[in-house]
């Protein structure tokens, strides 16, 4: 297995730059198989949906699309992959952020009966409580 970075993520979804586009799409598409995948941490996936988010301002729709690619593609395992496709779920139905989400789901896997908050926007998701 081999771990992905956010910024390989990043330049293989956006397909923007020149040079690091085919740099990161090269590993993705000739090197990783199912024998050899490629690894995404909660905290890459994370990130990736930050940046798709701040930096090139993608709706919550067009990044859920792109969540849902990653989960499908067979060359890489994401970690902790349903607790994903539940955040992407919320994103893409627009009931909360993908990291409170995810953050949320996590905490239910741990065992939590629920994650205490200040976030306004995070109370709209389920197993969130006003602190």
């Amino acid at each position: 297995m081999i771990g992905l970075d956010t910024n390989i993520l990043v330049r293989y979804l956006a397909q923007d730059d020149p040079v690091q586009s085919p740099k990161a799409a090269h590993p993705i598409e000739h090197r990783l198989n199912q024998a050899n995948p490629g690894f995404v941490s909660v905290v890459a996936m994370v990130e990736t949906v930050w940046v798709l988010e701040h930096a090139y301002r993608l709706s919550d729709q067009k990044i859920a699309a792109a969540i849902e690619r990653m989960l499908q593609t067979d060359v890489l395992v994401v970690e902790n992959e349903q607790d994903v496709f539940t955040a992407m779920v919320a994103l893409k139905a627009g009931h909360g952020s993908f990291a409170d989400a995810l953050i949320a789901a996590l905490a239910k896997r741990a065992g939590c009966s629920c994650t205490l908050t200040f976030d306004r926007q995070a109370l709209r998701l389920a197993g969130f409580e006003a602190a």
